[in-house]
């Protein structure tokens, strides 16, 4: 191999002028970065000020901003600050709102079949069971098709199962189904049409509407939701009776909307932060829900509420008129029964799994809480 001619040493002066124009023109010739400009989303609860759901919206809004590092603000404004709770939707869809928080069953008068995201009992399945099903068998392909339907350009995103809510809040305890017929009562979505086919007297009322409307007589009972939403709202003012458990929203969940074109020019990263958050709120919801509920419960029972157990003869009634109310709606609309029967394919399966497999808490609670725990001895 032949040798390359030997080449003179370059002076030191030469090695430091050169290496200084080097660095100069590379930091000349880099491009300028610079921040990108903050999008701003204006969103709207369905929720008061006050209540632990907006507060629920605002946690997601958080979670969003903080990972989106000033690129992308999401502002949250309680129900009614722009349109009226029950408008929301509409709002999203126009663009008049880029984005809201509620939840599905409020939209059940554009189409029954979204009752299906929070009323009745989903075959047995619990809230998270039904977010299963939502994102892993086939329910959100089939919501996105119905608000296709309507002409809603909106993106939903389902989170936040809620824990089983209440049968609700009543002046006088119910005993027996017979009380519950003639009652002027307060519920929602697909739920109206069950408690009508028990024989009350149902009226779909705002959240912020309800207590007022229990005080000055104009219905008898309600129900909202749970024992935090329910304190602040004001119901032990007005009632002391609370009968708990019920299948007319036992698997409900969250719905957060965005307006369609403003999601769809985020770019793919802001547009993965927000899916991200979406879990992340699911999660932390519920966390938080435990903790908060919890509480909640110990201090209306210390102001005086009395809670009883809704007696199982109403809770077959609910199933019964279920039944009835699911038969009659799938006949109306195809998208009803194709709903109902993708949850039940998916509830039947994933349902026999769960019951096999969960052990029975309550027998580990009783050990330790129930009648006769304190006076066990310890071993060891």
């Amino acid at each position: 191999m032949s040798q390359q001619p030997k080449q003179p040493a370059p002076r030191r002066g030469f090695l430091k002028k050169a290496v200084a124009t080097s660095v100069g023109t590379g930091a000349l010739a880099a491009p300028a970065v610079s921040r990108a400009q903050t999008t701003t989303l204006r969103f709207q609860s369905t929720w008061p000020a006050k209540d632990i759901f907006h507060e629920y919206a605002q946690d997601f809004a958080k979670k969003v901003n903080d990972m989106a590092g000033g690129r992308l603000k999401i502002e949250v404004l309680p129900a009614g600050s722009v349109v009226p709770a029950f408008q929301m939707l509409d709002a999203v869809g126009k663009g008049t709102l880029d984005g809201g928080h509620g939840v599905v069953a409020y939209w059940y008068g554009k189409n029954s079949a979204l009752a299906l995201w929070g009323s009745g009992p989903a075959f047995g399945m619990d809230p998270n069971m039904v977010l299963a099903w939502h994102y892993y068998g086939g329910g959100k392909a089939l919501v996105d098709e119905i608000y296709k339907g309507l002409n809603l350009d909106v993106v939903s995103f389902l989170y936040g199962p809620m824990p089983t809510q209440p049968l609700g809040w009543f002046k006088k305890p119910v005993g027996k189904l017979e009380d519950m017929k003639g009652l002027k009562f307060r519920t929602v979505g697909l739920a109206v049409d069950v408690f009508t086919e028990m024989g009350t007297a149902v009226n779909p009322l705002p959240g912020g509407e309800i207590v007022p409307a229990l005080d000055r007589g104009l219905i008898d009972a309600a129900e909202f939701n749970n024992a935090s939403s329910d304190r602040v709202l004001g119901f032990p003012d007005v009632a002391k009776n609370c009968m708990l458990q019920s299948f007319h929203q036992s698997g409900e969940q969250f719905e957060i909307l965005f307006n369609g074109a403003k999601y769809k020019a985020l770019p793919a990263e802001l547009k993965a932060i927000i899916d991200y958050a979406v879990q992340a709120a699911s999660a932390d919801m519920s966390w938080k829900a435990v903790e908060r509920n919890s509480r909640d419960y110990e201090e209306l029972k210390k102001a005086g509420v009395k809670f009883y157990k809704t007696p199982d003869p109403i809770l077959r009634a609910q199933l019964a008129a279920w039944d009835k109310v699911i038969d009659k709606k799938a006949a109306e609309n195809p998208m009803f029964k194709r709903v109902l029967d993708s949850q039940r394919a998916f509830a039947q399966r994933a349902g026999q799994w769960q019951n096999d497999y969960t052990v029975d808490y309550k027998m580990a609670y009783n050990h330790y809480f129930g009648r006769g725990a304190g006076q066990q001895t310890k071993k060891g």
